[in-house]
């Protein structure tokens, strides 16, 4: 007598690569689509356990429509009473890296996202995370395939202090001469706390080797998700890459809320126009290229970051 493994449920552990259509380049993520049963202990074990930099878990929070008393309301059928189609689907979304919760991630945000519209259709959603509500749509690329686009949360930034950068470049090991100085130090918000780094060519940005458990103390006791290393290219693109050991993770392939926070920053120091369309490039170093393309509008002081995601075969089989 043989037995198989369990069918699949909505809380399987699901894996999704965004910011790429291969599925060996772009930031894999886990994504939990129905997590309403797993305590947080749950939860963290399955994203240690995929080892992934974050992994998304959902909970379906129902819309209530407002009661109505009129004749005609009480006299529609149940079709004509449907929610609308372009009424946002609501979930209440929590990101873990293998160590710890954290506030939000955009890859997992965008692999969840296409998740969900590969089952129940493309269309607007909102997800509620524990930085604030963040919008997302889904909708058919100029290829075909879903690409989503989240809205950040309302974004901030300060200057980084001289002696916070003169630590992070040490850590990095880095000096002062390799920074780019037409794009000074800063931290950045858009979900999540960043420290941006501008380097002063592609090379410098691509030979990274840090101190980990230095950089990590630095990070843990400045709130911070990642570091954005950054190098500018032209106008409007831009390389990138993430060192993410609060996480317990030497760096993370593709980072939406660090692009959200980097295309803030940018604005907010006129670096590039208020409406604008970035490109950031981020996993070449890695081996696992991706694009992520960020949206800014004059009109809305939050960031749009777009991308795709696809599925990753189960290592298991």
């Amino acid at each position: 007598m043989t037995t198989s493994d369990p069918a699949p449920t909505a809380a399987t552990p699901l894996r999704y690569t965004a910011f790429s259509t291969d599925p060996n380049g772009g930031n894999p993520a886990g994504v939990v689509l129905d997590a309403g049963a797993l305590t947080d202990r749950d939860m963290l074990t399955i994203a240690a356990e995929l080892g992934y930099s974050e992994t998304a878990f959902l909970t379906r929070t129902e819309a209530r429509p407002e009661p109505t008393t009129t004749a005609a309301a009480a006299t529609e059928t149940p079709a004509e009473t449907e929610a609308d189609p372009t009424t946002p689907r609501t979930y209440t979304v929590r990101y873990f890296s293998p160590l710890a919760e954290v506030s939000f991630c955009g890859h997992a945000t965008i692999a969840a996202a296409i998740a969900l519209a590969e089952r129940i259709g493309t269309g607007p959603l909102a997800f509620t995370t524990p930085a604030g509500l963040v919008p997302v749509d889904v909708t058919p690329g100029p290829d075909g395939r879903l690409r989503a686009t989240l809205t950040s949360v309302e974004p901030h930034h300060t200057p980084a202090p001289a002696a916070d950068v003169a630590e992070a470049l040490a850590l990095l090991g880095w000096s002062a001469d390799d920074l780019d100085p037409e794009l000074p130090p800063g931290y950045a918000y858009a979900g999540a706390h960043h420290l941006i780094l501008a380097a002063a060519t592609r090379s410098r940005l691509a030979d990274l080797d840090y101190d980990f458990d230095g950089l990590a103390a630095f990070m843990r006791a400045r709130d911070l998700t990642t570091l954005q290393l950054v190098r500018r290219t032209s106008a409007d693109t831009f390389h990138v890459r993430d060192p993410f050991p609060v996480g317990g993770v030497i760096e993370d392939p593709a980072t939406g809320a660090a692009a959200a926070a980097l295309g803030h920053y940018l604005r907010a120091l006129s670096l590039v126009p208020a409406r604008a369309t970035l490109t950031l490039h981020q996993g070449d170093d890695l081996g696992r290229p991706g694009v992520l393309t960020v949206d800014l509008d004059e009109h809305d002081p939050r960031i749009r970051v777009s991308g795709p995601a696809v599925p990753i075969p189960d290592p298991a089989g």
